[in-house]
Parts: C-alpha cells; sequence; structure tokens
C-alpha cells in the first residue's frame, strides 16, 4: 500500500487576517444569525406542516423545508470560509457520481458526517435506495420496525473447520443480509463490503441478483468467502428479484386509461360497496354529486371529497362495472403499464 500523502494546506480565509479572538467572535456572531434566521423559517414550515397534513399542502411545503435546510447548510458553510482555515480531505470519492447509488455504513461520529451527508445527497439522483413496501411484504404487510428479531448464526450456516472450530468468530446470519441488501438496493447494484469476512454479504448479494466486491486482508477468510459465492447458483427471473415500490414504478395518468379506450366518457365508477358513484368526463377528470352540489376533478380529489376526507387513493377506491362484478381501476392501470413498459 502507498503511503498517503499529506493533505493540501488549507488557504488562509478572508478574514484570517483579524486576531483569533475577533475572528472566532464573528464566527459565533454569523453562527448565531444564521441558526436563528433558516432554523426560525424552518420551524415555521414544520408547525404549518403539523397543524395542516393534507398532502396537496405537504406537496408544496416539503420543496422549501428541503430548501431551507440546504439554505442554512450553505451558510455555515459561508461563516466558516471566512473565519476557519478548514481543508477537506477525503478519500475514495473520485469514481463517485451524483447519478450512482451507494450504501453508506458507518458510525456516527460527530457533527461534520451530518453536513457530509447532506452534501452527497443534495440531489434527487444521489439520494439512497429504500425500498419500503419490499420491507413491509417482508414484515407481513405491516411496517418494518427499526427492531430487528433475527436468529444467530448456527447450523448448516456456520462455518466450521474440519476439527469442528468455528471459522470466523463473528459470522453474521444470512437473515441479516438479506433484509439489508433487499431493503437499500434493486436488482443488479454493486454491493460493496469493506470487511467482507466469510462472504455472507457477497454470498447473499448474489442470491438477490446484486453484484458484489469484498475486501479482506485474511487470506484465510477471503478464501473461504470465495468458495462460498462461488458455490451460491442463481438463476431468477428480474420479475423475481425486482421489489420496485409503486413510487418508483412509471407514471400511469388516469387520462390514459380513457384516451386509450380501457375506460370510456361517462362510465359510471363506483367505490367497492357502492356507496358512492361517479361518472368519466371525456379528459380523464370524473363529475359526481352529492347533497352538496356537483364535483368536478380527479379520481383521487373526487374520492375525497364524497368521503369528506383530507385525501384519497383514487386508483384503489374506484371501480368499474364488468360482468356483473366490480373491479378497481388500478387494475387497468397495471395492464397499460405492462404494455407501455
Amino acid at each position: 500500500m502507498k503511503p498517503r500523502a499529506p493533505a493540501t494546506p488549507a488557504p488562509r480565509p478572508p478574514l484570517g487576517w483579524l486576531p483569533a479572538p475577533l475572528r472566532a467572535a464573528v464566527a459565533t456572531t454569523l453562527l448565531v444569525i444564521n441558526t436563528l434566521w433558516w432554523c426560525g423559517l424552518l420551524f415555521v414550515l414544520a408547525i404549518v406542516r403539523l397543524l395542516l397534513p393534507w398532502t396537496a399542502v405537504r406537496r408544496v411545503l416539503d420543496p422549501w423545508l428541503n430548501r431551507v435546510a440546504t439554505a442554512w447548510i450553505a451558510g455555515n458553510s459561508g461563516w466558516m470560509r471566512l473565519t476557519q482555515r478548514a481543508a477537506w480531505d477525503v478519500d475514495g470519492i473520485d469514481d463517485l457520481g451524483y447519478r450512482g447509488w451507494y450504501l453508506v455504513v458507518a458510525n456516527h461520529r460527530s457533527w461534520v458526517d451530518v453536513l457530509t451527508l447532506i452534501w452527497a445527497a443534495r440531489s434527487q439522483s444521489s439520494r439512497p435506495t429504500f425500498n419500503y413496501e419490499a420491507m413491509k411484504n417482508l414484515n407481513g404487510e405491516q411496517q418494518m420496525r427499526s427492531d430487528w428479531l433475527l436468529p444467530i448464526c448456527g447450523g448448516a450456516e456456520r462455518l466450521r473447520y474440519e476439527d469442528g472450530k468455528k471459522a470466523h468468530p463473528t459470522q453474521k446470519p444470512e437473515s441479516l443480509l438479506y433484509r439489508v441488501i433487499l431493503a437499500s438496493t434493486r436488482p443488479g447494484a454493486l454491493v460493496l463490503d469493506p470487511f467482507a469476512g466469510t462472504g455472507t454479504t457477497g454470498a447473499v448479494a448474489k442470491r438477490l441478483g446484486r453484484s458484489f466486491v469484498g475486501i479482506e486482508r485474511d487470506e484465510q477468510y477471503a478464501e473461504l468467502a470465495k468458495r462460498r459465492i462461488s458455490a451460491v447458483t442463481t438463476s431468477l427471473e428480474q420479475d423475481v428479484v425486482d421489489t420496485t415500490g409503486r413510487r418508483q414504478e412509471p407514471r400511469i395518468p388516469f387520462g390514459w386509461l380513457v384516451e386509450r379506450g380501457l375506460l370510456s366518457p361517462g362510465t359510471v365508477l363506483y367505490d367497492q360497496r357502492k356507496r358512492y358513484a361517479a361518472k368519466i368526463r371525456a379528459d380523464g377528470t370524473l363529475i359526481a354529486a352529492d347533497h352538496r352540489g356537483d364535483h368536478r376533478g380527479s379520481i383521487h380529489r373526487i374520492g375525497a371529497t364524497l368521503q369528506g376526507a383530507p385525501s384519497c387513493n383514487g386508483w384503489t377506491f374506484w371501480h368499474f362495472e364488468a360482468k356483473g362484478q366490480l373491479f378497481p381501476i388500478d387494475m387497468l392501470r397495471q395492464r397499460l403499464r405492462s404494455e407501455l413498459h
């Protein structure tokens, strides 16, 4: 291994000519002003979001909350550049890109970690993967908790030498890595384990259709890992290992179903129990009436209005009738999605 080159000395900050006590006072003042201004605005927006928990309000406020948080970080970076002699000395980022997906596993050691992660994930394409629906399905249609109950590594899964001695003192159970990889990657993703040990991560990654790179300095562990991963056979098809959630699927507007003839203007839609009804208009909106009058809008808005609810998932709420039975319109959306993609 080549010796690490020393970090490039940081340039003198613009206010570096000030005496250290005065420069510290300026830095503290700028920190307080920046924090009070942006965090005050952040708290106001957060309170409004809490008091008005409707989807439409959140869609407006969420981007502004992100902008305010980003501005707060930018303000902190600004006064640091003015008053501090700081040099970034980061290794291993030459091959990283904003359009890539990376799993970061690290211990939180200081507030700098927060600033670095916010900077690294500042664009939509660089945000980490989390397959929420896959975790929910794995947990029996219930949201996965943050505390996991898993069996210890034992039985046939435990690697041992011929004398029965454990090959690795801290071999992780495959069920743990299965859950981690399924939650945080997509099929074809590259999984890196810088401390590969006996190859649990690599074996599970291969089972799930992911690529794998492992780093291990112990030659015995590396050889065991190599044999273990090579023994894993997988011939799973894409639709078996792909657990993409609905939010990642291509968007299909309801109007597309109408213009392609899957549903016709004038068709009446019902909820599952036929308590509510609405008629499809030519532009893909719905029209309905109740004791409050006539209503026009999207499948989601009309569903929410008729129920007196703040929001409604129109795809699962509305049903069309065929051969005397009701079917959710989401079935037609899935059919169209499969045809287009």
